[in-house]
């Protein structure tokens, strides 16, 4: 039985890594074999890839090749690690995906969503996850969050209206793919971050794996 395909998706300061690490402990509890990973990265040549777009440095990255690099390391993330591990029976939890190219490259930098799509369809060929958690919270405040967690990178260095219109775009795929996306408020303390993820986990589970 082929398994899950469960993204975790939102802006600077959201708490993804604490929450994936939180979804994580619920699917493994119930007994969910799993493979946790994240993008850009997931893969020796994603990891690498991911070194070049997040650490900021002397020379620009044009907003083409942003995309372009964001996408190889996508292919090859799927071809070496998430197809692999779905067709064994494994569900995969992702640190962000494509959703992220729509939100950080379309909505943030201006690119058309028709080339996003292009490329989407091209690397992967219908995949899609089965579900979407979106950690949705004001970017002023989830800037805030991040300034605390120290040097910032090449994308967290972004200005405010950048990050709007990242929120804007996720916010529009939500609202364009209401069967898989589901948004969480953010913006409370934890525990009540992690009772609205609960509760959604809670059905996916109970539908049966």
């Amino acid at each position: 039985m082929r398994g899950r395909f469960i993204t975790i998706e939102g802006g600077e300061g959201g708490g993804k890594s604490t929450n994936l690490a939180h979804v994580r402990a619920r699917l493994e509890t119930a007994g969910i074999e799993l493979v946790e990973t994240r993008e850009p990265g997931g893969t020796e040549l994603g990891e690498k890839l991911r070194s070049l777009l997040l650490e900021p440095g002397e020379a620009p990255i044009g907003e083409d090749a942003e995309l372009l690099l964001m996408f190889a390391a996508r292919a090859q993330h799927i071809r070496q690690v998430i197809e692999p591990a779905l067709a064994a029976g494994y569900w995969v939890l992702c640190d962000r995906f494509t959703d992220a190219s729509f939100a950080y490259q379309g909505g943030g930098r201006g690119i058309a969503e028709e080339r996003i799509a292009a490329l989407a369809e091209w690397v992967q060929q219908g995949l899609q996850p089965d579900l979407t958690l979106l950690l949705d919270l004001p970017v002023e405040q989830g800037m805030a969050r991040a300034g605390k967690r120290g040097a910032l990178d090449r994308f967290e260095q972004e200005e405010m209206a950048f990050f709007e219109r990242v929120r804007a775009a996720y916010l529009g795929l939500a609202e364009a793919h209401p069967d898989r996306f589901r948004v969480i408020d953010a913006s409370p303390e934890l525990s009540a971050v992690q009772a609205q993820i609960d509760r959604v986990l809670d059905v996916l589970l109970e539908a049966g794996r």
